[in-house]
């Protein structure tokens, strides 16, 4: 009886032991799978969330700005993008000037005659000893005269010669040039052994009031100054024949009328330019109003600033707003504009503040011819070349002397009176004529 009860109760404990064991498995096998289930979920919420990250990235990544876009893939933002022509030339011309020396760059501030170069007493040929002249001084140009021209076969050789030096020994290109006006200033023209189109004087084409006679004038002169290897000119003349007793460009000049003059003035220079020869506006501030002669000695303008630029300025204002690319300063005083009799080559007054700063022109100023009595009656070649720099000229034509000018200008710059940056500012506006020669 006791037994059947014993196993009884082990029957009754073993069943619910199992029966434990089975709700205690369930128990686990369902949290196991709600976990399961849960983290299927999560797993499942992280994704959607991942993913509609991704699209809001790929949103946002279509709505910016592509050269953002460009920016981080590397390449180049508007603000980095290929630098223009201009650009370009400005960074040659920086890099030109960086790698020349001070005795370079003071070279290229002078203009000056074959025989002045070389020591000879009359130059017709470019040899051997004109390149070791250039060796020593590499000017930025030469002028040529009469003495210099003999036949279109000894001109063209000469030029030739002149430009090959100056390229092998410096790598820029040098100014040669010419007075030759047509009329009665010429220098190739004026020479029988040339075959080419002799013109009237400038006062009669002015005079027949038709521009198509000074742009026809400007395009056969130029033609053959191309040709035979002059690349600037010394012309047109701006002169406004406002004084009629002149006879220092009365014929020269395109006449009284300061809009005529300009108009024929253009019309001139932008056809010869087209040519491929520079020119050159002449006499600034305008000699047509003076009586004296720069080449004999001292010479001026009674006028007052205001009564110039009512004349004598508008061809040259004209031309600045063309883009002319030389203009000549003469030597003439206007001591009712500077205050004194200081010429005009030499005065800050009428190059710094007038031309430049007033009338607007950045490009050459190149002095007129510095042996003149104007200037030689005055002042050394030393001072003067220095004067005519500080007074903002870039080029000095032809110094009585040159050495002693070429020196005088080194030890201004050594000695503190010239700043290099002022060198530089003319060098900067020469080489950026010279480089667009070279294309």
């Amino acid at each position: 009886m006791n037994k059947k009860r014993r196993r009884k109760k082990v029957r009754i404990w073993s069943g619910i032991c199992i029966l434990l064991l089975s709700a205690g498995l369930l128990g686990y096998l369902f949290l196991a799978e709600k976990k399961d289930n849960t983290e299927e979920k999560q797993e499942q919420a992280g994704q959607k969330q991942v993913l509609e990250a991704e699209e809001k990235q790929d949103a946002a990544e279509s709505d910016r700005p592509e050269t953002e876009k460009q920016q981080e893939a590397g390449a180049p933002s508007e603000t980095e993008m290929e630098p223009t022509e201009e650009e370009k030339k400005e960074a040659e011309i920086a890099a030109w000037i960086a790698d020349m020396s001070l005795e370079e760059k003071t070279a290229q501030l002078f203009m000056i005659t074959p025989e002045a170069l070389t020591g000879y007493g009359t130059v017709t040929a470019a040899s051997t000893v004109t390149k070791e002249a250039l060796k020593k001084y590499p000017v930025g140009g030469v002028i040529l005269f009469g003495n210099n021209v003999v036949s279109p076969e000894q001109l063209s050789g000469m030029t030739e010669n002149l430009m090959a030096y100056s390229m092998e020994l410096t790598g820029l290109p040098l100014f040669i040039g010419i007075d030759e006006e047509g009329g009665k200033v010429t220098r190739i023209a004026e020479n029988a052994a040339f075959d080419v189109p002799r013109f009237s004087n400038m006062s009669e084409i002015g005079a027949s009031g038709d521009t198509a006679l000074a742009s026809n004038a400007g395009t056969e002169i130029g033609r053959y100054l191309n040709q035979y290897g002059i690349n600037v000119d010394f012309a047109p003349v701006a002169d406004v024949l406002t004084n009629p007793q002149n006879e220092v460009v009365r014929a020269r000049s395109f006449g009284s009328d300061a809009n005529v003059v300009a108009e024929m003035d253009l019309a001139f220079a932008e056809s010869m330019e087209a040519q491929g020869v520079l020119t050159c506006m002449k006499h600034f501030p305008g000699h047509g109003g003076t009586s004296g002669d720069t080449h004999h000695g001292y010479s001026y303008t009674e006028k007052s600033l205001e009564e110039l630029k009512a004349a004598e300025l508008v061809p040259f204002q004209r031309g600045i707003d063309a883009g002319i690319s030389f203009i000549m300063a003469s030597h003439i005083a206007a001591p009712n504009v500077t205050g004194d009799e200081t010429p005009a080559s030499l005065s800050g007054k009428l190059i710094a503040e007038t031309l430049r700063a007033d009338m607007g022109y950045d490009g050459i100023v190149i002095t007129d011819a510095m042996n003149m009595g104007a200037i030689v009656n005055g002042y050394d070649s030393k001072t003067s070349a220095v004067e005519a720099i500080l007074a903002g000229a870039d080029i000095v034509l032809m110094p009585k002397d040159f050495a002693g000018a070429y020196q005088g200008v080194l030890e201004a710059v050594r000695a503190g009176g010239i700043t290099e940056e002022r060198i530089n500012e003319s060098v900067k506006r020469i080489l950026s004529v010279k480089m667009n020669m070279k294309k």
